[in-house]
């Protein structure tokens, strides 16, 4: 036997793994499901579904004394890309579908609106929101009080007395993000999503069905070392969830529009960590519980979940509590969706992507680890 010969055995036997996970995956409509069709749909629904942009909001608009003054400020209203107004002469007339929820808001304009309108001491409009929806009522009470200002300045010029200008003007300029929308950081952040389920939860669910048929203890009879068996079973997944990366990045650009603006080796490279935490608690998860309803549990509630809640990709970090933002930065999920938005909407800015690859990495070994040595343990 020549001096290669074990290194030679050991890739015959580490090929062959490959082949027969990756056979496997094919024959596994689940598998094709979860990394195909799956992506597509998470896409679409972030993409179209899925929305914290501006729209336009039904309020109704009482005018209780009708004038010039209250004309120009309807007309104000209405003529806003931003309500669509129902005029009325009672709020009595609206106040049941602000209950229901059919009008995000009732502005009313009193009797003696005319009179107090150029006013510094009064409040001459009023708005009633309603408050078991806070966002909607957030965005009334601020829309109106922005046309307000408008309308009360073109006024003051209609009238030959322009309003002073104010000491100090602001002048917004939106970085990364110049039209504020919405779905481009929703589409990117849906990619963590994606990679999870393929990484966390379809591995769960296939290795623990092995273990369920004994298929898995009839391959720990054979020569193969534990990792092999590691590698054998996580690259088929690992290039399953980079095709289903790359899908969903020309989905987000093609179709979405959403800039990419880094360079596709940094995707690469923080997309693979990424997949190896994922795939590592999948094959943590499987080995532990050994069943597929258990397996799916599990990923759920420690994969899932906290990719979902804890990765800035929906709810803001910084707005959670002390005990919850110290719980995110043991979520890998937080770091991708980081690298993900910065690669596509400003580019390769470094001081964040290294921060978020080393968190990843570390994130990656210590998963292995633990998976290594938890499987080494059941088996003896």
């Amino acid at each position: 036997m020549t001096p290669h010969a074990p290194f030679s055995h050991k890739w015959r036997r580490l090929t062959g793994l490959i082949t027969k996970e990756s056979r496997q995956v094919l024959r596994d409509p689940s598998s094709v499901l979860i990394a195909g069709v799956m992506p597509l749909l998470l896409l679409f629904l972030f993409g179209y579904g899925v929305t914290f942009d501006p729209r336009e909001l039904d309020v109704a608009l009482v005018v209780e004394q009708q004038s010039s003054e209250t004309a120009s400020f309807q007309a104000a209203l209405e003529n806003s890309t931003l309500f669509e107004v129902e005029v009325g002469p009672d709020r009595r007339l609206f106040e049941r579908d602000l209950s229901l929820g059919k009008i995000g808001g009732l502005i009313v304009l009193p009797a003696d609106f005319s009179a107090k309108a150029f006013r510094a001491d009064s409040a001459p409009v009023q708005v009633i929101v309603d408050g078991s929806d806070p966002n909607t009522a957030y965005l009334v009470s601020g829309y109106v009080e922005l046309l307000w200002g408008n309308w009360l300045e073109q006024e003051w010029i209609r009238r030959g007395r322009p309003a002073l200008p104010p000491s100090v003007q602001l002048q917004p300029q939106v970085w990364f993000n110049p039209e504020i929308s919405s779905r481009n950081y929703l589409v990117p952040g849906s990619v963590a999503i994606i990679l999870t389920t393929i990484g966390a939860l379809l591995t769960a669910l296939v290795v623990a069905r092995e273990w369920e048929r004994g298929t898995m203890e009839a391959l720990l009879a054979t020569p193969v070392g534990i990792f092999e068996l590691l590698i054998g079973k996580l690259v088929p997944y690992y290039l399953l969830g980079m095709g289903s990366m790359a899908l969903a990045v020309i989905t987000a650009v093609w179709l979405f529009g959403v800039p990419f603006r880094g360079s596709l080796g940094v995707l690469i490279l923080s997309s693979s960590l990424f997949m190896l935490c994922s795939l590592g608690q999948g094959l943590l998860i499987s080995t532990l519980t050994r069943n597929q309803l258990v397996a799916a549990q599990a990923s759920v509630l420690t994969a899932f979940l906290p990719a979902f809640y804890f990765s800035n990709f929906v709810f803001e970090i910084d707005s959670m509590p002390l005990a919850l933002r110290l719980i995110s930065y043991a979520v890998p999920a937080r770091y991708y969706v980081s690298t993900l938005q910065t690669e596509f909407l400003a580019g390769d800015v470094w001081n964040v992507i290294l921060a978020d690859l080393a968190g990843l990495g570390l994130f990656a070994l210590i998963v292995f680890g633990l998976t290594a040595l938890t499987t080494r343990t059941r088996l003896e």
